[in-house]
């Protein structure tokens, strides 16, 4: 016989050897990718970490590529400069936390570059609509403004959203909010009265609350920003 059982500690000994023996064998095949239907195991995952995101980023890529033909080859079209808006915002966003924490909801240095490259698509979509742009293109334009927190930008982004919703008490309250967060109070307190004419009773004294609030401090208007608008 290969082992002797017979005596007490050699049986101890041999089940240690085979309890070793299975962990190894398990781990092998674990690792080797063997029946785990995982497409090579946890060393080809580790390997090819990232590689869908890879993906993802070249697509994105090809879609700025894209949209920049169709900008430079047909510069009057509001849709290939809609196209480009929406291909910078996802360029910003494709890769975390590099250009965009989707934790905190906050750009990177380089994601903000990428959404200012967005902005200036914005302001070639606005020529090309001669100033009359689609509410697609006004909330394109939002969210790359919230993103830069650049608020000037995003409280005339909303001037052109309650052009086109002009009963809808959110886009003055966010104007509002972005305009006290940019400084002008002024467009502000306009903005606000409007806002609260419009909110439902039930909810008006809480808004005037937070519109006082983010009157008084810029740092609370931009807090207000980020929740609600």
């Amino acid at each position: 016989m290969l082992f002797d059982l017979r005596s007490r500690n050699r049986r101890a000994a041999v089940r240690v050897i085979y309890i070793l023996l299975a962990v190894v064998m398990a781990g092998g095949l674990i690792f080797a990718g063997v029946g785990t239907g995982v497409g090579g195991g946890l060393l080809n995952a580790f390997e090819n970490n990232g590689s869908g995101s890879n993906s993802s980023q070249s697509l994105v890529a090809k879609q700025v590529k894209t949209a920049q033909r169709e900008t430079q080859k047909n510069p009057s079209s509001t849709q290939a400069w809609i196209d480009l808006m929406q291909a910078r915002l996802e360029q910003a966003q494709s890769q975390q936390p590099a250009y965009y924490n989707s934790s905190t909801g906050v750009y990177t240095a380089k994601g903000k570059a990428i959404l200012q490259q967005g902005i200036s698509a914005w302001d070639q979509y606005l020529k090309a609509a001669g100033g009359n742009p689609t509410a697609t293109g006004a909330s394109l334009a939002k969210t790359l403004f919230v993103g830069t927190k650049d608020y000037k930008g995003l409280a005339m982004a909303y001037q052109y959203i309650i052009k086109l919703q002009p009963k809808a008490a959110g886009g003055y309250l966010c104007l509002a909010l972005s305009a006290y967060a940019s400084g002008n109070k002024g467009l502000g307190d306009l903005a606000a009265t409007k806002a609260e004419a419009l909110t439902a009773k039930v909810d008006r004294l809480t808004t005037k609350s937070a519109l006082a609030s983010a009157r008084k401090t810029k740092s609370t208007a931009e807090q207000y920003v980020s929740s609600e608008c």
